[in-house]
């Protein structure tokens, strides 16, 4: 006979989530009550720290062309992830599977790393000229490495018995990644995704300071060279809305593929 959890124990487990769910909420509102109380009593002017009340004033104002740049910074972002995405799962995957052509290229893919994306963006912008593709390609650099390692580990992880008993059973090594490698990889890939889905954001900024004529980073140089503090706030706060936005749809992502995972379990539930 299966065991029935109790109505009241239901309800109980779904007033926690509904409840714990605003606690990140309300800590925000708080310390925007703060910001607000603080910068009114203190009398701090605009030009070295306006209020939030003042910083959502000009987003309801500007929407217009922060929606605009914001179009273009999102487009960048988005190429430049996916693309990172198509990359650098794949090649993880290759070089999990041959580990002698790992031996031989990770240690230029760790150095590569270590050269900054700032310094190199100038030279993107002569190679491939003022459009879009030297913004993508910074941001797909920026996402790159994160991704990679979380997936070669990830690839790595599954236990060498697992995989000497599906061998010794005449099972394909397309099969046994199938089967095994990728499912045991995919908490490590989301993992590196998340990671990277933040960074992208950055890496179009990065694209955009050095040479455009249009997005959130190009804006934010305008508004800092007329030292309009109150823009460059407003800007800074779209630009993390753009980061925590994508990284909720792969956190979405993460919890419809792996509802399985320890990371998506409730405190009911363990208790349970």
């Amino acid at each position: 006979m299966t065991a029935t959890v109790p109505h009241s124990v239901d309800t109980a487990r779904f007033r926690w989530r509904w409840l714990s769910s605003f606690d990140s909420l309300i800590l925000a509102v708080a310390l925007l009550l703060a910001w607000e109380v603080g910068v009114r009593i203190g009398k701090v002017p605009a030009y070295l720290l306006p209020p939030p009340s003042m910083i959502v004033t000009r987003i309801i104002s500007d929407y217009r062309a922060l929606l605009m740049h914001t179009a273009v910074t999102m487009n960048e972002v988005v190429i430049g992830f996916g693309l990172a995405i198509v990359i650098s799962i794949p090649l993880a995957a290759i070089l999990a599977q041959f580990r002698s052509l790992e031996r031989a290229l990770y240690p230029i893919l760790v150095a590569s790393q270590t050269v900054p994306k700032v310094a190199i963006a100038p030279l993107f912008v002569v190679w491939f000229g003022f459009g879009l593709l030297p913004k993508v390609l910074i941001a797909f650099l920026i996402c790159f490495f994160p991704i990679l390692i979380d997936a070669l580990i990830g690839f790595k992880s599954t236990p060498k018995e697992v995989i000497w008993l599906a061998r010794s059973m005449g099972a394909p090594r397309r099969r046994i990644f199938f089967n095994f490698q990728l499912p045991a990889a995919l908490p490590h890939i989301f993992a590196g995704l998340k990671v990277a889905s933040t960074l992208a954001v950055v890496g179009a900024v990065v694209g955009e300071f050095v040479a455009a004529d249009s997005g959130l980073g190009y804006q934010l140089i305008v508004a800092n060279g007329t030292l309009d503090v109150v823009l460059s706030f407003a800007i800074v706060v779209v630009l993390s809305i753009l980061g925590v936005l994508l990284f909720a749809v792969v956190d979405l992502a993460e919890r419809l593929l792996l509802p399985w995972h320890i990371s998506h379990r409730t405190t009911g539930q363990e208790r349970a």
